[in-house]
């Protein structure tokens, strides 16, 4: 074992006790550090492996849906709400449109 090692002990998160009146709202403003992956699913037709290879900066993928479509917002693959994209300045932002 080398002399840098040392032993870390378990991290104490503290919770509201329940019945103290508290809502999982409570919870869950008390871990606003909690990872979590976001994503937007867009079909896109006719793309193949040679299409993803070949992308580039600048590259324009055509989609399979209007561009006044819903899409489905998901966190940690839970369906959430539905959203949909817009243009802020020179990025693209995703709209929820609806909560599930």
């Amino acid at each position: 074992m080398s002399t840098a090692a040392h032993r870390v002990g378990p991290q104490v998160i503290e919770t509201p006790a329940p019945g103290n009146g508290t809502h999982e709202d409570d919870l869950l403003a008390n871990m606003p550090w909690l990872p979590c992956t976001l994503t937007v699913e867009l079909p896109v037709a006719r793309f193949t492996i040679g299409d993803l290879l070949a992308l580039a900066e600048g590259s324009i993928v055509e989609t399979a849906c209007h561009h006044t479509s819903d899409l489905p917002l998901r966190v940690n693959r839970l369906l959430i709400g539905w959203s949909e994209f817009n243009v802020v300045g020179d990025q693209l932002a995703v709209r929820i449109t609806e909560q599930v």
